[in-house]
């Protein structure tokens, strides 16, 4: 399978205005989130993968208390909808065929929770990862995986933060994935041009180890004309 590889705005601003940036609540939800990033980054990409479900099992434990505690606002749901599609991946066996959807369809519906809430936050990571799970995931009577909205969503994540890795990431492996490699190539190799990303230096790493990767698949595969 796919998976293997990988309220109301106005509510929003009420929840903004009662705790502005620098309260002490939106400092507890960005550092509980950078956190998640943080450990995310290690499951993912310092992990065997004989450890790997049982990391992203307890991961996901900690995003859906972080996102139950802090039900108003985005980022924690956008990171649990992330880290339920860690865990998924990571599940082996006849796991994976019963347990894997229902945690990319839990991911999928806190996705389209959070992006009403608000959908501009870390730089559009709500239609990245929407996009992500909808090209992903089978098709059919398996899934829900529909290219149409993949391409939507990721056209609208790479527009809203042009310089973002994983906006860019993305929608060149799904351009990859659709065998249209000429245009997979730009974001690709965007990815590769793009800075770490200061605070995140295991992911930045380990994306960028995977975009060159698929670039080379890319180039290997575009046809010269």
């Amino acid at each position: 399978m796919k998976i293997n590889r990988l309220f109301s705005t106005a509510c929003m601003m009420v929840a903004l205005s009662l705790f502005p940036a620098g309260s002490s609540l939106a400092d507890e939800v960005t550092e509980a989130v950078r956190g998640l990033q943080a450990e995310w980054g290690i499951a993912n990409y310092k992990t065997s993968d004989d450890n790997k479900e049982a990391a992203f099992k307890a991961l996901v434990d900690k995003a859906q208390a972080l996102s139950s505690k802090h039900a108003q606002r985005a980022e924690p749901k956008i990171w649990e909808a992330i880290i339920r599609a860690g865990y998924a991946g990571a599940m082996g066996g006849m796991s994976s065929m019963f347990n894997a959807m229902p945690q990319m369809e839990k991911g999928r519906d806190l996705l389209l929770v959070a992006e009403k809430i608000d959908a501009t936050v870390m730089s559009g990571a709500v239609y990245t990862t929407l996009g992500s799970f909808y090209y992903m995931v089978p098709g059919g009577f398996i899934g829900f995986g529909d290219n149409d909205k993949a391409e939507l969503y990721l056209a609208k994540a790479v527009a809203m933060a042009p310089d973002d890795m994983d906006a860019n990431y993305f929608n060149g492996d799904y351009w990859l994935e659709r065998k249209k490699y000429k245009k997979a190539i730009p974001y690709l190799e965007k990815v590769l041009a793009l800075p770490a990303v200061a605070e995140r230096p295991i992911y930045s790493e380990g994306r960028k180890a995977e975009a060159a990767a698929k670039l080379a698949i890319a180039k290997k595969k575009a046809p010269p004309f």
